[in-house]
């Protein structure tokens, strides 16, 4: 059960490379590469160090200084939120762009730019594709998040389940750290693909994605 697990875990490992190219390849194409902050994981989450790794090897070629860099207990917003505002206090404009280890850290980096009424909004980076996030890009306030392919996770988890229970061995499309494994392709969600993604799969519907709050701006990506 445990290699199962594994198994399963690393169906989507790709995805914290996903975030710091789509961050980096955003900075370079608008010419802002003064500085990121990175907000990762919990120092007590050992997939938050994985998240991390994948992350620097994105970023650290880049050039692109990183200011700051924060382990966030227990993947707590809060913890983030309180944590970037100092940053904003710090080094103000000099931050053009935040990696957020996943959609709920994004979240709390956004509260502490619009408290600080931090202009432009640098773009933010996110993973999981929550709806709170994905309504943060259709305003504007997130630059993406990654959607991992959580149907086809859970088609492949329940044949690796049903294979283990008929005693049948375990075999992938590759090996990982000597683990059989099939990796399932994540994806980059921006304002640009929100149709062809999480509205395509059924993740989201288009009226639980543009409530009354977000109407103007679903209008204004095409999202309808």
């Amino acid at each position: 059960m445990r290699k199962l697990r594994k198994r399963v875990a690393l169906l989507a490992i790709g995805l914290w490379v996903l975030q710091g190219t789509a961050l980096v390849d955003k900075l370079k194409a608008d010419n802002t590469t003064t500085g990121i902050i990175m907000i990762n994981g919990s120092p007590t989450d050992g997939n938050a160090a994985l998240f991390k790794k994948r992350a620097h090897s994105v970023i650290d070629p880049s050039g692109i200084p990183i200011l700051a860099e924060f382990e966030t207990p227990d993947w707590s917003p809060d913890k983030a939120q309180e944590w970037a505002a100092g940053q904003i206090t710090q080094f103000g404009p000099k931050i053009q762009g935040v990696y957020a280890a996943n959609d709920g850290t994004g979240g709390g980096a956004i509260a502490a730019l619009k408290a600080a009424a931090f202009t432009p909004m640098p773009p933010v980076t996110g993973q999981d594709a929550e709806l709170a996030a994905i309504q943060r890009i259709v305003a504007g306030d997130q630059y993406m998040t990654v959607y991992k392919a959580i149907k086809l996770e859970a088609e492949k988890a329940a044949e690796l389940t049903h294979a283990l229970a008929q005693g049948d061995t375990l075999t992938g499309d590759t090996d990982v750290d000597g683990t059989p494994s099939t990796l399932l392709t994540p994806v980059v969600v921006t304002v640009d693909n929100i149709m062809e993604t999480v509205v395509k799969d059924g993740f989201y519907t288009v009226d639980e994605i543009c409530t009354s709050t977000y109407a103007e701006a679903c209008t204004a990506a095409g999202i309808k």
